[in-house]
Formats: C-alpha cells, structure tokens, sequence
C-alpha cells in the first residue's frame, strides 16, 4: 500500500511552468518541478513529505536535473491547506525562495549543480 506520492517533471513537459517569474531569469532546459504532493490520511506530519522531496531530488538528479524549483505554501501567511508541501518543509530540504507569485506561496529552487 502505497503512503504518499508527488509529482515531479522537466518544467519543459507541463506548459504553464515554463513561464518566466521574476527571479527565474536564469531557469534552465534541465529545471524540474515539484508540483504536488498526496499523503495518505493516518500517515500525515511524520515526515512523509520530506521523505518524498528527497526521493525526488535523487530522482532528477538521476536524470540529468540541474535545479529542481516548486511553489509551496508558507503556512505562517497562509492557513490554506496545500497539496504542494510547506515553504519549512523545503528550506530545511536546501530549497531558497527565488521570487514570489504572492506573499504565501514563494518559487523556491534548489541548485544540484
């Protein structure tokens, strides 16, 4: 039985994230996306979504990945429930905001070059 799963891709292959944000000047072909997450109910807060960050890095990195960027939501400006993980969750991953599309939901990117 599988716990959890998230999306990971080449921005190349999802149309809407190759658009330029500010900050993301310098965005490469080999970028991927961390774009959501889904942890079973029961399995939530155990650190479930870090453990799959990390499986994902290993995973781009695998396949060529330069930088890996995602846009998760900082739960200290927003108390929205997300599906894309939390800005601490990636900070403590290596990720660093880059730019803002709003206050609560920063690009933040990790470098593996």
């Amino acid at each position: 039985m599988a716990v959890g799963w998230c999306q990971i891709t080449p921005i190349e292959a999802v149309p809407y994230l190759k658009k330029r944000w500010i900050g993301a000047e310098d965005r490469r072909e080999e970028t991927w996306f961390i774009s959501c997450f889904y942890v079973r109910k029961g399995y939530r807060r155990r650190g479930m979504t870090r453990t799959l960050i990390e499986a994902s890095i290993a995973h781009a990195r695998r396949h060529g990945a330069k930088a890996i960027e995602a846009m998760p939501l900082d739960g200290g400006k927003s108390p929205s429930a997300t599906g894309s993980g939390y800005v601490s969750t990636f900070e403590s991953a290596g990720f660093q905001a880059i730019a803002h599309r709003d206050a609560a939901r920063p690009l933040m990117r990790l470098s593996l070059s």
